[in-house]
């Protein structure tokens, strides 16, 4: 009529193993995340952060918001740029925000 609990509980469930596949599990997703996602991405912050330490001044810049221009200062103290994008307007952007330096010539060949 009754059935122990030792006898019920053994036939229901399966027995050891569990927890090296959750480890080997784990440690495979660790590995897809940092090949995938982590590196890429330290790549590319490594590669930006070159790109900025290089600018100097008349360097032909496209900004992150689709802006061309011309560096005519760069700020030593601050991280700003004062960017030329034709003869007589001027405007001062953030380092961060330049996306690619262009080639000489560039902005005359638009």
């Amino acid at each position: 009529m009754f059935i122990s609990n030792a006898y019920a509980n053994a036939a229901g469930t399966p027995q050891g193993g569990g927890t090296m596949e959750l480890i080997f599990m784990l440690v495979v997703f660790g590995l897809i995340f940092y090949f995938m996602i982590f590196r890429p991405q330290s790549k590319r912050v490594k590669e930006h952060k070159n790109l900025m330490s290089a600018l100097s001044k008349g360097d032909e810049v496209l900004t992150s918001g689709g802006i061309l221009g011309k560096i005519a200062k760069i700020s030593d103290d601050s991280d700003y740029v004062l960017l030329s994008i034709n003869e007589t307007s001027q405007i001062t952007i953030k380092k961060d925000y330049v996306a690619a330096v262009l080639p000489k010539g560039s902005i005359q060949s638009l």
